[in-house]
């Protein structure tokens, strides 16, 4: 007798979620087929710790409610985080009907390319595990994608922004970046409601294009955020990636990079800011494919209250891939005898000729260095916040333009103005 396992209401609720709303989602024949193979694998039950890529964070146990999918509700674009930037607004998971026009870019929503089928193959899982992947799959329903002709230098970011007010909501934010173009890019991840929000990221980067793409994070302290930000570089293509978490109740960035190209760079910097309960998982792999290809991975975290941090970051370095260089580096801050950090780095090498390594530690502040600044009349509570604000600046200047610097060290001042 074959012995049906029992669903957390969690299961229960995305499976009822999706006979509600399945004949409301865009798609042809070729989209449906793969709508109904996402449920399918999230039927089989959402991944537990035994899944080894979720090992520190159980989906299935962590993900307790799955709210219901509100049409009443109507979130509001957000002023742009860099001035001037061209924002494309995702307001409760629907895209902003018109969009301004930018010379060299060509913007299309993704509500008409599940429509007409387009956009099917694009929807395929990562593989069994890939839980983040069949829930959007299942739900998407708009998002933008985004054309960078050859050639274009983009003097304006892009800023994508997914703003929500609650519920369920779920997009996909496809970029394709031409030969030689250059460009930077904002995805703004926030809202204030009580939300279920799933986002997966794509950019195609042409030889030798040039992007810096940013990540921010701060969706309210009760709020599900499970998203992707999936890449490849062609040849002498460079991407600088900036991520940042300041909220969220249960977080899941994943990173998913491969340097395809002779000569790729890949640069990622990260700053996770963790408080109160919340769970906040980065999880990234990185495959250097062909050869003089260079990646740096440096995250920081800081962790108070009975917050859990996980950092997992494996680089697998194939064996055409002579040449590489690949460094990382996982350093954290625990302010708080209650809160948690695992760190998993992983290296997986099939090349002979290359420079690899990687490194990671979990501290407390030096007490070396309060005590100087206490000496100097400067009160403790003060003086740690500037040693943990010097932690992270450390990491935001390395982007090197103020545009980018003065809005990201803000939304660290709101945080510690908030939980400092």
């Amino acid at each position: 007798m074959q012995i049906k396992p029992v669903r957390t209401p969690a299961e229960l609720a995305l499976i009822e979620a999706f006979n509600q709303r399945l004949t409301a989602l865009p798609g042809d024949a070729a989209t449906m087929i793969k709508r109904d193979g996402a449920m399918e694998a999230l039927k089989a039950g959402l991944p537990t710790r035994r899944v080894e890529a979720w090992h520190y964070t159980d989906l299935r146990r962590l993900l307790n409610a799955v709210p219901a999918f509100d049409p009443t509700l109507h979130a509001k674009p957000l002023p742009a985080l860099i001035e001037g930037s061209i924002v494309l607004p995702l307001l409760n998971g629907v895209a902003a009907s018109r969009v301004a026009s930018v010379d060299g870019v060509s913007v299309k929503r993704l509500e008409e390319m599940l429509q007409d089928g387009s956009f099917a193959p694009a929807l395929d899982l990562a593989g069994t595990d890939d839980a983040v992947g069949a829930i959007n799959t299942a739900f998407v329903a708009d998002g933008f994608f985004v054309d960078i002709a050859a050639g274009a230098v983009l003097e304006r970011p892009i800023e994508l922004q997914n703003v929500q007010d609650g519920g369920q909501v779920h997009v996909r934010l496809p970029v394709r970046v031409g030969d030689g173009a250059k460009a930077t890019i904002v995805e703004r991840q926030t809202g204030k409601g009580d939300a279920l929000v799933s986002s997966v990221s794509n950019l195609l980067l042409g030889e030798g294009a040039e992007i810096t793409w940013l990540i921010v994070q701060d969706h309210a302290t009760s709020a599900t955020h499970l998203s992707q930000f999936n890449a490849e570089l062609g040849k002498d293509a460079k991407l600088t990636l900036f991520v940042m978490n300041a909220g969220g109740k249960l977080v899941r960035q994943e990173v998913r990079v491969a340097a395809r190209g002779d000569g790729g760079v890949f640069t990622l910097r990260g700053v996770n800011l963790l408080s109160g309960d919340a769970h906040t998982d980065v999880t990234m792999t990185l495959d250097h494919i062909a050869p003089h290809t260079t990646s740096t991975e440096v995250v920081r975290n800081v962790v108070t209250g009975r917050a859990k941090g996980v950092f997992q970051g494996r680089i697998n370095v194939h064996q055409p891939a002579q040449k590489t260089d690949a460094r990382m580096a996982c350093n954290t801050l625990l302010l708080s005898d209650d809160g948690e950090f695992s760190t998993k780095p992983e290296l997986e090498i099939f090349a002979d000729d290359v420079q690899c390594g990687h490194g990671a530690t979990v501290t407390e502040i030096d007490h070396n260095h309060l005590f100087y600044l206490m000496a100097r009349g400067i009160d403790e509570k003060t003086a740690r916040g500037l040693l943990v604000k010097a932690f992270l600046a450390e990491i935001i200047e390395e982007l090197d333009d103020e545009a980018m610097v003065e809005p990201l060290e803000q939304v660290l001042e709101e945080w510690f103005a908030t939980h400092g």
